[in-house]
Order: structure tokens, then sequence, then C-alpha cells
């Protein structure tokens, strides 16, 4: 029998959860823009099922699909039940049928004021259907151009507001903004209509139980945070590779690059967490100040700080892969990056002239998303005749993707009559623990949004700190697209570590990727 997800603390020693609360939203409805994309598809109605099936979804509760794409409800509820059955084979037809029920479609045009009255017909009549009180979750699973005209015309026919009698929440997906100034902007436009404590900027990294687990390792465990600084760790590594390419984003990211795809979002984030300052209560708003605070302290990024790459044709796992240059839909003479790596550093007590080194790739030769924190090496070694800068570091990895887990690298005895030093490694992998398929990142975050908890979410004055450290960068690397991205662009073979470049970063301060 499935489980509903489930918030649980664990203590020393115990294979049982000390406390264990089962969280279930209040009524409500949820919109989708956007209904009939690939993310809607393949991310929101699964996971919304999973919900449903685990039981964390209230009794009262509708689905309201809202796209360009002609079709009436009967139809969309036919696409869902086909839909879950692909991504969820496990699904048995009776869930599916009694999820379906609770989902209706209306199509209309993003800009038309007439369509969004027409719309606001129908959420009303399922809100008096569902007695959902008038709460109500909008996802814009849209591009993020409509962002604002999709929020204007709710506001318009008071789909939205401010201060609402009914609770009003509307959920946004990266990018948001190609820089300072158009996030700003975007920001800007999304409150005339509603305010910051309405808007939720998904980051589906921070849905990962792994990610989540950061806090509890550090704040819950006191064999680290005493340790948790520069005066311990030698260096901080953020890796985020994957074997694919562009796929069916080549439109996308084309435009953006990697930079903006996977280091001003999802990097920035991972990075945030590893190293933010205890907050003063678990808190969404304590947890995202000090989130915020890191953002803003990370020194101003310098471009013989970092390396980018565009990856070459290959092979991966035996198979030939294509260069970038010949992947559908990109030109024959980009310049985008598909890979790169930085070397940052944090101003402030805790981690002075301490190096985070984060890098993200396509094609890489492995797929693996990680934090290795690398500890400071003994400062003395009494097992002569071993000198002690051949000791290996202590090193903790905490795994993100293709598994979550966590590794602890130590020095242990080998086995034998002599003393000898072996390494060894203690592991934490949570399906092995708690013998379950863990939710999808958006699970979680869908059931956050309903229940009104801002904690893994975006801040304004954080994504714009985010920003504020990337946007020179681009800019400079923009101003020089022919010349300076040229020099820095460095080719890597598909089925590499990336170009060699990104390991001479660390070779020069006498450090290597873990």
């Amino acid at each position: 029998m499935e489980q509903p997800l489930l918030n649980i603390k664990l203590p020393s020693g115990s294979k049982e959860p000390v406390f264990c609360e089962q969280q279930t939203p209040g009524p409500c409805g949820f919109a989708i823009f956007g209904a009939s994309g690939d993310l809607t598809q393949r991310k929101l109605i699964p996971s919304l099922y999973n919900l449903s099936k685990r039981k964390n979804l209230p009794d009262n509760f509708f689905i309201m699909g809202f796209a360009r794409t002609k079709m009436d409800s009967e139809a969309f509820r036919e696409k869902i039940k086909k839909n879950v059955k692909e991504h969820i084979p496990s699904a048995d037809q009776a869930s599916i049928d009694d999820f379906a029920k609770k989902c209706n479609y209306y199509s209309g045009d993003y800009s038309s004021q007439k369509d969004y009255d027409g719309l606001k017909d129908e959420i009303n009549k399922l809100h008096e259907k569902y007695r959902t009180d008038g709460n109500m979750v909008y996802y814009l699973a849209t591009p993020p151009d409509l962002y604002p005209v999709i929020v204007e015309r709710l506001g318009i026919c008071c789909l939205v507001e401010k201060n609402p009698k009914a609770w009003k929440r509307v959920v946004v997906e990266k990018p948001f903004g190609r820089d300072l100034n158009t996030a700003v902007q975007l920001n800007d436009n999304l409150l005339k209509y509603i305010s910051e404590d309405q808007i939720y900027r998904i980051d589906h990294y921070l849905g990962k139980q792994a990610v989540q687990n950061v806090l509890i390792l550090r704040f819950a465990n006191l064999i680290f945070e005493p340790i948790w600084n520069r005066q311990f760790i030698d260096s901080v590594q953020i890796t985020a590779l994957e074997t694919l390419g562009v796929e069916h984003r080549a439109g996308y990211f084309d435009s953006a690059g990697i930079l903006r795809d996977m280091f001003q979002s999802h990097m920035m984030q991972l990075m945030a967490i590893t190293s933010m300052e205890p907050p003063a209560a678990f808190d969404p708003d304590a947890i995202r100040d000090e989130r915020a605070k890191i953002m803003k302290a990370i020194r101003k990024l310098k471009t013989e700080d970092f390396v980018i790459g565009q990856y070459s044709s290959g092979k991966i796992l035996n198979k030939s892969t294509a260069a970038y240059l010949d992947e559908p839909g990109i030109p024959n003479d980009s310049k985008t990056e598909t890979f790169a790596a930085m070397r940052l550093f944090i101003d402030n007590e805790r981690w002075k002239d301490v190096p985070f080194y984060i890098r993200a790739g396509k094609r890489m030769k492995e797929k693996c998303t990680k934090i290795s924190i690398v500890f400071k090496k003994i400062s003395s070694c009494m097992f002569c005749p071993i000198p002690e800068q051949e000791l290996s570091s202590n090193l903790l990895e905490i795994f993100i993707q293709p598994e979550q887990k966590l590794t602890l690298t130590i020095q242990a005895k080998h086995p034998g009559p002599k003393m000898c030093l072996h390494e060894a490694n203690m592991n934490f992998n949570y399906t092995d623990l708690f013998g379950a398929e863990l939710a999808d990142d958006y699970e979680g975050l869908l059931l956050d949004v309903m229940l009104g908890d801002q904690t893994q979410f975006w801040r304004r004055d954080g994504l714009e700190a985010s920003w504020s450290l990337f946007t020179p960068a681009l800019s400079e690397l923009a101003e020089n697209k022919n010349e300076k991205r040229e020099k820095l662009l460095k080719l890597y073979e598909s089925g590499s570590m990336g170009p060699a470049e990104a390991e001479e970063l660390l070779k020069k301060d006498g450090r290597r990727w873990a």
C-alpha cells in the first residue's frame, strides 16, 4: 500500500521516525496554463496523480487546464488517462479514472480578455461544485514571455488579487528573466497584481530529498555543524553532469546556454543551501533570508575564474553522438556554451578564502549531480614514513542524481599485521534505508504550494542577487561574442569530462575534481 508524503525527523540510531505528520491542504482548485504542453504531461499531471493516490490532496479539489489547443474536458480527461498510464505504468485504472473525473479544460488565447472571462465563469462553477472556498493555484507552465500577460489578464478579471478573501497563488517556472534587468521587470509586472507571498518561483532541484537533507545533515548533527567552516573545509565542489544533449529544448537552450539554464538557478541554490548560516527558526522566511545573504556575499565573478565549453561529436556508452552544432535546430555557427566550470568565493567570516568550484555540462561521460565537501588534510602524520600530503582528505559527498545518497570517505586500517592505511566509505542511501521509490521532485513542491509553504521557492531578493552576479559576465561575453567568447569557448568531446581547461582551473590551485 502506498504511503502519503510525510515530514519525518529521524533521531540518531533510530530506524523509526519519532515525529511523523501527514499534511493535507485545505480545499482548492489547481489551474494549469499550458495544459497541453510537455511539462504538464510529463511532470505536473503525473505528480498530481501521485499526490491524489497517496491521499495528499483534499477531497474538495479540481484541476482546470487552459491552453490554445482546441479540445473539450472529455478529450482532456482521455488525454490525462493515457498520459498517467504512460508515465506511471504501475497506476491502476480505477485510481486513474477517479483522478481524471476532477480534471477539466478550457480552450482560449493567452492574450484574450474575453477568454479569461469565460475561464472565470467555468472556475466559479467548479468552486461551487467542489466547495473549494475560492482557493486557487495558478501554475504557469508556459513560455516566460507569457507570465506577465497571464497574470495581468487574471488580475483584470479578478481571478487573482492582492489580499484576497480566499487565497490565490501563482507558480512560475524558470527562466525568471534573462538578466538582472529582465528579472526586475518581470517581478515588477507580477507585483502589480499579486504580492510577493503569492508568488512561487519553482526550482525543482529544491524538491529533491537529498538537497532538503542538507539542512538536516548540517543543523541536526553535532558532528558536522562545528566543522562546517573555513577552519576545517578546504573547498566545496558542486557538480551537475548529464549524458544527454539538448534534446527537444534546442530553441530555448541555444538562446540561453548553460550559464543561464543551470548556473543562475539550480547551481546557485545548491551553493546557497550548502553554505548558508543557521536560520533563526525552521521558517520559510528565515531560511530564505539566509539563502539570500549568501547570494549577496558571493564575490564578483571574473572571466579568469570560469571556463566555458561546447561539445563536439563522440561516443557515450559506445553509441556515437553528434556535435552540438549538428543537433537539430542549432545554428551551425552557434557559440552557445554547453559546459561551464567556475571558481567562486563567499566573502563572509565562515567561508573567507574557501573556493567553491562549480561545474555543469551536457554530453558528459556520466550522469551525476553531487555536492562534495573536501576537508583539509590532517595537520600532522604519526604514520611515518607516509608524508602527510599523500594522505587523502576526508570527503563528504551528497549525491542528488541519479541516486540520492551520502558517502563519507575516511581513513581506516587495512587488515593485516602492519599499520597500513586504506580509504573506506560510509554510505547512506535513501532507497536502501526507506525501502521505497522516492517521490518525484515536483510532488513535494506542488504540495508545498497548496499548503502555502514557500521554503523551497525563490524569493525576489535572492533571485535578483543571483542575476546581479551573472549579468556582468554574460554581458561581457555577449559584447565580445565573436572574439572573447570564441577564445574562451573550448571544445570537448562528447563522452568526456569536459574541456581540459576545467581540470586546470583546479590544478593551478593544487586541487582536483572529486
